[in-house]
């Protein structure tokens, strides 16, 4: 399995017992949504490498306690703290309306309802305090924040997104 195919899932942030259970910060806000999981991939020495799980619940209602298969002991899963974790882009949950992942907007039109069309989404900025549309307009990058109240429409089947940004901050870049 490629990474370019798959989505972060979390991270492996400590041992859970002596009998090697691993606890795993999700990154979603529905940790829920994963407590079923067969297998996921552990990313170790840049490859993403299969691991079957035995069991798995949810600790303190935001973290995940998981066995997989062949981590027997402290020092098997010791091995594994810090790991990252991904899960092919096909387990995600469809989103509709406004919601979206930043994944799927990549190649998107943005267009703002004063403005006209701004350019092509080229990448999301989720590095800041605040997530960021990169967009490329002519070469020239426009960065735009993820606001809800900024996001008019997400239309799917055009591959756009309809924005209303405040006045002046697309011409700041032109």
């Amino acid at each position: 399995m490629q990474k370019e195919n798959c989505f972060y899932l979390g991270k492996i942030v400590r041992k859970y017992s002596f009998k090697g259970e691993l606890l795993i910060k999700l990154d979603t806000d529905e940790p829920e949504l994963f407590t079923g999981m067969e297998s996921v991939f552990v990313e170790q020495r840049k490859n993403l490498i299969p691991f079957f799980i035995e069991e798995s619940s949810l600790h303190k209602s935001e973290l995940l306690r998981v066995r997989f298969e062949d981590v027997q002991n402290e020092a098997e899963a010791d091995a594994l703290i810090g790991a990252h974790l991904y899960l092919p882009l096909e387990f995600l949950p469809k989103l509709s309306g406004n919601k979206f992942y930043y994944h799927e907007v990549i190649g998107f039109t943005a267009i703002d309802e004063t403005f006209g069309d701004i350019g092509k989404i080229t990448g999301v900025n989720d590095t800041t305090s605040q997530a960021l549309f990169e967009i490329d307009r002519d070469g020239k990058q426009i960065l735009i924040p993820i606001i809800d109240h900024f996001i008019k429409k997400v239309d799917r089947e055009a591959k756009a997104i309809l924005l209303n940004v405040p006045e002046g901050l697309i011409e700041m870049y032109l």
